[in-house]
């Protein structure tokens, strides 16, 4: 598979170049992620039949995190795995093998390796259909705090490549259990309950005090996070397909006890994503995305951001209300 090095190699020029000189929406810039990433697998699925042979199943490539939620910023690493309809030793070695090339060629094409792991060259992200069903089983009857965080990734998965139903069909086995276990969404609160806060009673950020990043915001955990966590805590409730969190917001709106109550949430969810192009758009890092330093920001955008944390931390309180209530 020598040939795709060269082609992905301009693949990331392209993408580069692109994403810095143009001003767009994180619609428009999520557009460009996945046509990038689907374009990265199709040559080295081309490749790879060419040499292993076709696929010996049915199967989806699926993306995760905030490429499944369609919310990557100017930076963004990867995340994404396997579901293949029949189960075999054979076929897993063969997905897991395509993994590890779509991985190295994401990586190439300026997607950085996922911490987590999160990747489809790993066998907990790599799973015959029958495996995954056990494996969700699993991580649901599970009491710790990993098997949720990894519930909720698979959560947010979303078809790249391949037949989606295989991800639809998983996705609505955690709103069946949930319906005959109403304590999940319970445990999924208690998960995410712990919200690293940015901005003080009297008005100040809470900034990084040591390293690289001092005097900086955590704009990640302060600001987005509590969005996308209370949101999604809502869509498994209510048994939403979607994955993009204003998606979910819209498709919660048309049930008459959120319509009101969210209605202003959507706007300040739409503001968050615009901040997070606009004001890393001279990153260098992924790391660097995450952080804001605050002597960066204008008055009035210093008085809107303190404002976006505060309502994410009215959201998840009032969330976390309807959930305890089981209303």
């Amino acid at each position: 598979m020598c040939s795709e090095a060269t082609n992905l190699t301009e693949w990331k020029r392209k993408k580069d170049n692109l994403i810095r000189k143009r001003v767009f929406s994180n619609e428009e810039l999520n557009d460009i992620h996945d046509e990038v990433m689907l374009r990265t697998f199709e040559q080295i699925f081309q490749e790879y039949t060419t040499e292993f042979g076709q696929p010996p199943c049915t199967f989806v490539w699926f993306v995760t995190g905030s490429a499944g939620r369609k919310e990557q910023g100017i930076l963004s690493d990867q995340d994404h795995g396997f579901i293949y309809a029949e189960e075999s030793l054979k076929y897993q070695t063969y997905f897991l093998n395509l993994g590890q090339f779509l991985s190295d060629g994401l990586n190439e094409v300026g997607y950085p390796y996922c911490d987590g792991k999160v990747m489809s060259n790993n066998p907990l992200w790599c799973k015959s259909y029958h495996e995954w069903q056990n494996q969700l089983e699993s991580w649901m009857l599970k009491e710790s705090w990993e098997s949720i965080r990894y519930l909720q990734i698979f959560y947010d998965s979303r078809k790249m490549y391949g037949n989606v139903d295989l991800v639809l069909e998983l996705r609505q086995k955690i709103h069946d259990y949930k319906n005959d276990h109403p304590n999940l969404l319970k445990r999924f609160m208690v998960n995410v309950m712990r919200i690293k806060k940015g901005v003080g009673i009297f008005g100040q950020f809470f900034v990084e005090r040591t390293g690289t990043y001092k005097g900086s915001v955590h704009l990640k955990h302060t600001m987005y996070l509590p969005y996308v966590n209370s949101i999604r805590l809502l869509a498994i409730k209510e048994g939403i397909q979607a994955t993009s969190t204003l998606e979910r917001i819209k498709q919660l709106k048309k049930i008459p006890i959120y319509e009101a109550f969210l209605q202003p949430y959507e706007e300040y969810f739409t503001k968050i994503l615009e901040y997070r192009i606009t004001l890393f758009r001279e990153a260098t890092t992924y790391e660097d995305v995450h952080y804001l330093n605050i002597r960066s920001l204008t008055k009035e955008e210093r008085h809107e951001i303190k404002n976006l944390m505060r309502n994410g931390i009215k959201l998840y309180q009032r969330v976390k209300r309807i959930i305890e209530k089981g209303c």
